[in-house]
């Protein structure tokens, strides 16, 4: 047997029979290289990301080691292109530069998404960091669970010689790869993930990323273009065109970036030249560099996702406006209760993320765009799709006509079904308009036409009580054009007339004359005198504001005049005679003008309609004051104070207020006109109106003279008390015919009704 003991070679005991040659070799193994400041390079121009990296460094800093609040694990995710590892890479070279990982830097590309490379199993991406740590191959392991715990111990060896190190993990697709990537106990590691899915396992601090402010992305465009040129100063010269770019690229980083890249690949190219093509570009995917493309980011996330999980990203992107309820999947999925799990599966991919509130959820409007573009080739989804926005509309319709039927509900009416009380209908309208206003513009595709027209209609009376007139002037026009190419006359009326109700709203009072024109002939095409009357009515109003009271006259007698014909709406017979009596005091008639508004406040009395009896009063007190009967003002103000107070309508309560305060300056009462102003400014600080509450307390200042020794003058703090008023908002019921009415100095305003 030959033996050898590290010095020579032992022959004893051997049995030779002839000549023989020993050779012995000697081989002298050097330690195995390490890699360790093995991090990427910084991101060119990177930018907008202040608070995010507050948020890491503070993870990061040596100060927090130790402690029972350790973070081990901080995992930034964040939807493709958002600039997930430009982040985490920053974060990486600022920690090292402040000397916090004297141990060193391992980095690792686990291509969890990635088209040319296979994802990097948990074995591969240890056997890669245990060699970057210097283990030699042959002592490398082959199974995951004994590379990991070599992995730990060389980890904390290197920790006992060096000090700490940071691991940045970066484009991780899985949870798994993250668990045996983890540093053992009692070391000072840390370790830094980049995913596309939120990774709420191994207690890791999360950090999701949105995208980048506006400001945030006109300063990457800026700093790209000049970190390739220093001279290169398009952006600031064509900020406006610099502006729309970035909204095109939807504060997108990576799209950003691909921008950015193609006007540095051409200095002669302006921005707004860009910008323009890709205007034009129907495809808001379609943005490219030759090398980055933005529907190739998505397409990765895309096609890890389960049947179930397309499906319901296809029919979000078809949900109309920049959110959804739940009510709202449930509609376009046809079930009764929402897919909760593959919701939150979604969300953890970044595909869907969480609305403005609980319950609510929207996507990026890329996202949106590549899920229109993929339910757009696969035609069994396309076909789906149709049949979800169907549902969609008829599930807005039903829940609108309930809405609107209480928001009209008056004592005596049957019950309307789904809401309580007006304040859940509105509520519930405040909730969905913007879903509300984006389906109905799907009147344009025949299918969905008559259903939208319908919903525009329900949606009048709530856009005008909470003055959205833009969107009621957007849903009346999609309503009219829809109607007009049905053929559908009395529909086309109401979207008329509808439409000239918001253009009057909104200030437009010669567009809403010629549309309630329209209405006006619509309607008698269609033989319908009710509707005739109600276009008349509105039209009157809109002469009125035009200053042309005559003409308003005219037209608000025949609107009476058609009501008494048409089975006598109440209701709306008072609403006519409300603008008679503003038209006739514009005219004047001061007399006439007080008939027509007590005609009013007993109709609407008579109708149950208290709320719209107090704006009578308020409008019987202007004209009482016109009139020079200023005791009977006083009293008829008073009535629209407390009327308004049971509604919490806080911004009439102000206005009736300033007309109160007014009316007892000029009936010799200077105490009980400061004390209504003081009561004005309160109300209109409650309704959210704080340059009126200003204006109040303004001339609640004006020095207020001795009492004179004769007259009716009040003792100060008498009047209608003012009680404590509950901490919400009301909307703001000025038009802007009385808006600019006091801003030239009228001092009785009265209010105008269109509806």
């Amino acid at each position: 047997m030959t033996e050898y003991d590290g010095d020579h070679l032992d022959f004893r005991g051997g049995n030779f029979t002839g000549p023989f040659t020993a050779k012995a070799e000697f081989h002298e193994h050097g330690p195995a290289p390490t890699a360790l400041d093995a991090l990427p390079m910084r991101v060119g121009g990177f930018t907008g990301r202040d608070s995010e990296l507050r948020v890491l460094l503070d993870v990061l800093a040596p100060s927090k080691f130790g402690g029972p609040a350790t973070v081990v694990v901080t995992a930034v995710s964040g939807l493709g292109g958002i600039g997930k590892t430009a982040l985490a890479v920053e974060a990486a070279h600022q920690a090292c530069e402040r000397g916090w990982f004297p141990g060193g830097v391992l980095f690792v590309d686990l291509h969890g998404y990635d088209y040319n490379e296979e994802s990097v199993s948990a074995e591969q991406a240890l056997e890669a960091l245990l060699r970057a740590l210097g283990t030699a191959s042959q002592h490398i392991p082959s199974r995951a669970e004994e590379r990991a715990a070599l992995y730990r111990s060389a980890l904390a060896e290197r920790a006992r010689e060096r000090g700490p190190m940071l691991i940045l993990a970066d484009n991780v697709g899985l949870s798994e790869q993250v668990r045996f990537l983890l540093p053992g106990g009692g070391v000072n590691h840390r370790l830094l993930v980049t995913s596309r899915e939120r990774l709420p396992q191994h207690g890791a601090r999360l950090l999701p990323l949105d995208e980048l402010t506006p400001r945030a992305a006109f300063d990457l465009l800026d700093r790209a273009l000049r970190l390739a040129d220093p001279h290169d100063h398009r952006i600031r010269h064509e900020a406006a065109a610099a502006e729309e770019l970035a909204s095109l690229c939807k504060h997108l980083p990576l799209a950003l970036q691909i921008a950015a890249a193609r006007l540095a690949l051409d200095r002669s190219k302006p921005v707004a030249e860009l910008t323009a093509e890709l205007t034009g570009l129907r495809d808001p995917l379609a943005l490219d560099d030759g090398e980055r493309s933005v529907r190739a980011a998505f397409e990765l996330s895309y096609r890890r996702l389960s049947p179930e999980q397309t499906r319901l990203l296809g029919l979000l992107a078809l949900a109309p406006g920049p959110e959804v309820t739940t009510q709202v999947v449930n509609a376009l999925i046809g079930a009764e209760s929402p897919p909760v799990r593959t919701l939150e599966a979604l969300a953890r991919a970044h595909l869907v993320e969480q609305g403005t509130q609980r319950g609510r959820w929207r996507l990026h409007d890329l996202v949106k765009a590549f899920g229109i573009d993929m339910v757009k080739r696969d035609p069994a989804l396309a076909e789906e799709g149709e049949a979800a926005r169907s549902r969609v509309l008829a599930f807005f319709c039903r829940w609108t006509e309930a809405a609107d039927a209480r928001l009209r509900w008056l004592d005596g009416m049957p019950e309307p079904e789904l809401f309580a009380d007006r304040a859940a209908a509105l509520k519930w309208l405040d909730e969905q308009r913007a879903g509300l206003v984006a389906a109905v513009q799907w009147a344009q595709e025949a299918r969905y036409a008559a259903a939208a027209v319908r919903l525009a209609e329900l949606l009048a009376v709530y856009l005008d009580w909470r003055r959205h007139f833009d969107d009621l002037i957007v849903v009346s026009s999609a309503a009219q054009q829809a109607a007009e190419h049905a053929g559908e006359h009395r529909s086309e009326a109401a979207a008329w007339s509808n439409l000239g109700n918001a253009l009057g709203g909104a200030g437009r009072t010669g567009d809403a004359i010629e549309a309630l024109t329209h209405a006006r002939q619509r309607y008698q095409l269609a033989g319908d005198r009710h509707g005739e009357a109600i276009a008349l009515s509105s039209l009157g109003a809109a002469l009125r504001d035009e200053d042309r009271p005559a003409d308003a006259i005219g037209a608000l007698n025949s609107a009476l005049a058609l009501y008494q014909l048409t089975a006598g709406d109440r209701h709306r017979e008072a609403i006519a005679w409300t603008t008679l009596g503003l038209a006739l005091a514009q005219d004047g008639k001061a007399e006439a003008a007080i008939n027509a508004h007590t005609r009013s406040q007993g109709l609407f009395r008579e109708t149950g309609d208290r709320h719209r009896e107090g704006i009578a009063c308020n409008n019987l007190g202007s004209a009482l004051m016109q009139a020079g009967r200023v005791r009977e003002a006083i009293e008829s103000y008073r009535r629209a104070v407390g009327i308004y107070q049971e509604f919490e309508d806080w911004y009439r309560t102000g206005r009736a207020l300033e007309n109160l305060a007014r009316a007892h300056g000029a009936a010799g009462a200077p105490y009980q006109s400061r004390d209504c102003w003081l009561r004005a400014a309160r109300a209109f600080t409650e309704a959210d109106a704080p340059d009126r509450a200003a204006r109040a307390l303004a001339e609640a200042e004006v020095p207020v003279p001795a009492p004179a020794e004769s007259g009716w003058g009040y003792p100060h703090g008498s009047g209608l008390p003012f009680p404590g008023l509950p901490g919400l908002s009301a909307f703001d019921g000025t038009s802007q015919r009385e808006s600019s009415a006091e801003a030239a100095g009228d001092q009785y305003v009265q209010e105008q009704d269109r509806r």
